[in-house]
């Protein structure tokens, strides 16, 4: 009887190896062709050859709501801009290297004295004031200290501040003014700030700077037509900037501009080797977060960008985008809207 089930078992065992090879193989086969199909969603492989770009490095997780739906949003109250009008604090502190554009360092407190070199805090001083919104301005870090200063203004804006500009009580007081409807801008070297916040790196839509290839002119795409902040720009325009590569690359928000990277004549690879974004190169986008508004732009680079006599190409549009994406994450005119 023991011999004659023996071929019986060798079989069955035999049966069940084969299987479990053909379903190693299938499942390698099925993973193979979701990448190729990945791939060919995001434009990877048109015209690159493999590798060429840099590849998406997971989905961030912040555990707050965030997205394009204002279910994450916080009315809570906090603001009466019929009886305060409109406020807004531009913070310039940098903590590593700073952009030629902001000037020479600022005095304490706030609104300290402005030089001309001060160029950025200049600029935006006087935006405010031909559009009808009021532009305080600092690099003193105990200004953020408490929610309750932050809650004077209806957006704060990050223009290139950089690496750890924010102490524990502001870090505390940024996030709970945020929680409670607040309306965050970050410009330009924004995302080269907080690196070791995760919090913060969600604020931005899931992206931090990496590096950037050559200054060079290139062309904007608008993707967003119908957007505050891009509704008056023409659908391309050129503009000259350093154009950030991101890693990560923003998640879940709604991109309102790409660059094209095929105008860009001196390539897109960056000075620590990221390859660029391909067809999918974001350079200003929107998101709810965690209870606020968060709109956020790579531009900004050059002083020329503040220019208004036409000498450089694309001022006015970029002006326009940064004062359009100003009151919106306010709440002045609708945010983020579907295109």
């Amino acid at each position: 009887m023991t011999s004659r089930t023996r071929p019986v078992r060798t079989t069955v065992s035999v049966v069940a190896a084969v299987s479990a090879t053909l379903l190693i193989a299938l499942a390698a086969f099925l993973g193979l062709q979701h990448q190729t199909s990945a791939n060919q969603a995001s434009g990877r492989g048109e015209g690159r050859s493999a590798g060429a770009e840099a590849q998406e490095l997971g989905d961030p997780d912040y555990g707050v709501c965030r997205g394009t739906s204002a279910k994450c949003y916080h009315d809570w109250g906090n603001f009466s801009p019929a009886a305060d009008g409109y406020r807004v604090l531009l913070y310039t502190r940098t903590a590593g290297p700073r952009h030629a554009n902001l000037g020479p360092t600022l005095g304490t407190g706030l609104n300290p004295t402005l030089a001309d070199t001060n160029v950025v805090q200049n600029a935006l001083v006087r935006m405010g004031t031909k559009n009808g919104f009021t532009v305080d301005w600092t690099e003193d870090v105990t200004q953020l200290s408490s929610p309750a200063r932050l809650f004077r203004y209806n957006a704060v804006v990050f223009y290139s501040t950089s690496r750890d500009t924010l102490d524990d009580a502001a870090q505390t007081s940024l996030r709970q003014y945020v929680r409670g409807g607040g309306g965050f801008v970050g410009i330009h070297n924004a995302f080269g700030t907080e690196y070791n916040w995760p919090w913060y790196e969600g604020l931005l839509g899931g992206a931090n700077f990496y590096d950037h290839g050559p200054d060079q002119r290139g062309t904007v795409v608008v993707q967003n037509r119908r957007d505050s902040s891009t509704s008056d720009l023409p659908a391309r325009w050129d503009f000259t900037d350093e154009w950030y590569n991101l890693v990560p690359a923003p998640s879940k928000v709604r991109v309102l501009a790409s660059v094209d990277e095929s105008t860009l004549a001196e390539g897109v690879t960056g000075n620590q080797g990221h390859p660029g974004h391909g067809r999918h190169h974001p350079v200003a986008w929107c998101q709810y977060y965690d209870g606020g508004r968060a709109w956020l732009t790579t531009l900004g680079h050059d002083a020329k960008a503040f220019s208004t006599d036409g000498s450089f190409p694309g001022a006015d549009q970029f002006q326009n985008l940064i004062q359009g994406g100003i009151e919106s994450a306010m709440g002045r005119t609708p945010f983020c809207r579907a295109g």
